[in-house]
């Protein structure tokens, strides 16, 4: 385990949580599982998504995540970006706003393209402005209008 884990409280869904973001992203996987009783209900676990370690609980309703705390995913193109949305939307996700996603467990999801991330470092003001315009008014990323809006200033 890495010095700093995120911890995160669920409800009662922890075991789903889990199942499905292991079978979603590569470099997954369930390590370790604490149960109530020898079959019972899992009530905590630490496990593996896309390479970082994650601590996870089943803490009844008074915990809830909002959008102060999201994951970021580094996505290689459009085609990758569009994998993961759709597994997202599929499992029940519902999108928000400039490539946000909120998974069915109530965690939210930022799905973003490195091309995204290398136009809005440019030097010249007027197109990160006129790229982060363009993603304002869009709910999953594209990579081709974002760099329209670059190449048009």
């Amino acid at each position: 385990m890495t010095k700093v884990t995120p911890f995160l409280m669920f409800n009662d869904q922890l075991e789903a949580a889990m199942e499905f973001y292991t079978a979603t992203f590569p470099d997954s996987e369930i390590r370790n599982v604490a149960r109530t009783g020898k079959d019972g209900p899992i009530t905590s676990a630490e496990f593996l998504v896309g390479g970082q370690v994650f601590m996870g609980y089943n803490g009844g309703p008074y915990f809830a995540f909002s959008e102060g705390f999201s994951l970021y995913v580094d996505c290689e193109d459009q085609a990758e970006v569009d994998e993961y949305w759709d597994k997202l939307v599929k499992a029940g996700a519902k999108p928000t706003q400039c490539g946000w996603i909120k998974d069915p467990f109530g965690l939210s999801w930022q799905i973003v393209p490195r091309r995204f991330m290398e136009l809005i470092r440019d030097k010249d003001a007027k197109r990160v402005k006129a790229v982060m315009e363009a993603m304002m008014t869009m709910v999953k990323l594209d990579v081709a209008a974002l760099e329209r809006a670059y190449n048009e200033v």
